[in-house]
């Protein structure tokens, strides 16, 4: 690794922290009935160095996305819109929507939303607190952005309930791929004679989310809760429906700065194909590969957060472990841990972290790791990447 290279990148990003400020723009008061307009994004740039595959000639930090986000907000009506251009070869040769969706404010807590929006599973739309995300985050059950409607209420106990409807899934848009250009990954359409042609519909979801009030002090908040997903998939190669049915539990614990974050649950996918049975064909960032439709999920996220170290700087430490184990003996485990810490300052965040993967396509697999496996050889990532809020 070009240790020289990484050293120098830091420095220049921290030693441009003290001129930034935010910049987002609004237009109106939120608490009006007209309600407010607001524009904002970032732009992004990393640096990755691997153990694993060709080494890179030209070891840099580059430009990776450019992000756009907009929003609205009134007494009665909310809405938010993000729109993604990332860069692998040339600008924007690979652009996605990530959510676009309204809403309406019933009262404090409850609201319905309609539109490509984060589904209810899982603790949140995020599990862990590292940037690249767990393995479940390839595997399309964290983050995942479907066309649909939630209604989202909480009772007098302190216990939050989602339950939802998602037509389809949130769509594919520009990129070289047939349908993978997608932020989320869902099941897709394919020509590969090995591969399934499916599209999942007809989604049902529902999430209860519990604080544990009886264990909670000032210092200590504990909750837990539970999600069901079942979903119907269209299979375009033989034309019988089948089915998905997947449920995760979900546990955290707060103790003062400490953060603790445990899901598991188990994936369960019919596919109905008679070539390809074991596993179905996803899609994510405009790149295809196969999953096991079988096998239980897992991620452990930890976390600590070092408040104003150095005026507002804050600093996370982070350790996350996650895999799939697969239901199918011939099947090889997949696994993807992270250790890493995140930098914020004001408007400006710098993650830098360390990725340890087995029977991963997206650090040093295939586009069968997930499914049968690879080498299942021990992969690493060297991650940075600077993140710009504006």
């Amino acid at each position: 690794m070009k240790l020289h290279v990484i050293s120098s990148g830091i420095g220049l990003i921290l030693a441009g922290f003290s001129g930034i400020s935010s910049a987002e723009i609004t237009w109106g008061n939120s608490a009006n009935d007209e309600g407010a307009f607001s524009i904002s994004g970032a732009l992004r740039a990393n640096y990755q160095d691997t153990d694993y595959g060709e080494s890179a000639s030209d070891q840099k930090i580059k430009f990776d996305a450019a992000i756009l986000r907009l929003g609205y907000e009134s007494p009665d009506w909310f809405g938010k819109v993000e729109y993604r251009c990332y860069q692998y070869d040339t600008f924007c040769d690979f652009s996605t929507l990530v959510y676009g969706y309204a809403g309406y404010h019933l009262n404090s807590t409850d609201h319905i939303t309609v539109g490509v929006q984060p589904i209810p599973f899982g603790p949140g739309r995020f599990w862990d607190s590292s940037f690249y995300a767990g393995i479940n985050n390839t595997m399309g059950l964290q983050d995942v952005s479907n066309l649909g409607a939630n209604y989202h209420f909480e009772l007098p106990s302190q216990t939050k309930v989602d339950l939802a409807y998602f037509a389809a899934d949130g769509g594919n848009y520009h990129g070289e791929s047939r349908d993978s250009a997608r932020y989320s990954a869902n099941m897709v359409k394919t020509s590969g004679p090995l591969q399934t042609d499916l599209e999942e519909q007809n989604m049902w979801l529902a999430r209860i989310d519990q604080d544990l009030n009886f264990l909670s002090t000032d210092d200590l908040k504990i909750s837990m809760g539970a999600s069901y997903w079942y979903s119907e998939i269209e299979n375009k190669n033989t034309s019988i429906e089948g089915s998905r049915n997947t449920w995760a539990l979900f546990n955290r614990v707060n103790y003062k700065n400490l953060n603790i974050v445990i899901t598991g649950g188990r994936q369960s996918i019919n596919n109905k194909d008679t070539l390809s049975s074991q596993s179905s064909t996803f899609g994510s960032f405009d790149a295809e590969y196969n999953i096991a439709n079988k096998g239980y999920f897992y991620t452990i996220d930890t976390s600590y957060v070092f408040k104003n170290v150095w005026d507002t700087l804050n600093i996370t430490p982070y350790l996350v472990f996650s895999g799939y184990d697969k239901k199918e003996n011939s099947f090889d485990d997949s696994q993807r841990n992270i250790v890493g810490m995140a930098w914020d300052y004001k408007n400006i965040s710098l993650y830098t972290e360390y990725v340890m993967s087995k029977n991963d396509p997206f650090i040093g697999g295939t586009g069968n790791s997930l499914a049968q496996g690879d080498d299942s050889k021990t992969n690493k990532l060297l991650n940075l990447t600077v993140i710009y809020n504006f």
